[in-house]
Formats: structure tokens, C-alpha cells, sequence
């Protein structure tokens, strides 16, 4: 059975935050197992956050209350940028740029997502 189309699967914050979450899953990977239940279930969880508060925003019946998910996306996009620093800090991880760029991008087309429905007179 063919799902039908959900709204969120043509949001490019969507698409890009799935890109995201799949990226983190790869590089905690590589982090010491001591962190299993730590720092790698936080990034993970966080990183399942933001496409998931996406989701659940655009499936609302009102431009509020989507407007409210994606700011609960963008507070979990942050909580990651923050452990993501500190997995660098603690020498975990390094050279991975592009996470760093992922965080910047989705960050931007949440704030563009929330810029045009405070524009449309949503609060």
C-alpha cells in the first residue's frame, strides 16, 4: 500500500534535517563506547528531534502551531550544535566540517520556514 504524501516530505528543512540526523548516526560511530549511553544517545536523540518537531509542526491544522514545532526543532538543533562542540572539545571527533555546515543549513531554512509564517501574520 502507497502512503499518501505527507506535507512535511516536500519541506526542504525536513529533507535536509533527515540528511542531518543520518550524518550524526555515522560519525558517533566512531566515538569511545564509554559514551554509548552519554554524549552519542544525547546527539542522537537531538538529532531525531529536529525532523521529527518538523513533522509533527507541519501535520498541526494551524500556521501557529507549526510556527511552534519549529522553534522546538530549532532549540533541538541547538542542544546539538552545543554537544557536537564538545564531542571537538574532547577530541571525538574532528574534521567534519560538514555536520558543521548541516547545522548551519537546516538552522536557515527553520529560521526562513518561521520568517515567512511570522509574514503570513502568524506569532
Amino acid at each position: 500500500m502507497r502512503r499518501e504524501a505527507r506535507k512535511h516530505y516536500d519541506l526542504m528543512a525536513w529533507q535536509q534535517a533527515m540528511q542531518l540526523v543520518k550524518h550524526v548516526y555515522e560519525i558517533t560511530c566512531d566515538f569511545p563506547t564509554e559514551e554509548k549511553y552519554g554524549l552519542i544517545s544525547q546527539m542522537r536523540r537531538a538529532a531525531i528531534s529536529v525532523p521529527s518537531s518538523i513533522a509533527e509542526g507541519a501535520a498541526r491544522q494551524s500556521d501557529k502551531a507549526f510556527s511552534k514545532f519549529l522553534v522546538i526543532a530549532r532549540g533541538s538543533l541547538s542542544e546539538l550544535d552545543t554537544q557536537y562542540l564538545l564531542a571537538k572539545q574532547l577530541n571525538f571527533t574532528s574534521g567534519q566540517a560538514e555536520l558543521e555546515h548541516q547545522i548551519d543549513r537546516v538552522f536557515g531554512l527553520l529560521g526562513g520556514l518561521l520568517k515567512s509564517l511570522q509574514n503570513e501574520g502568524v506569532s
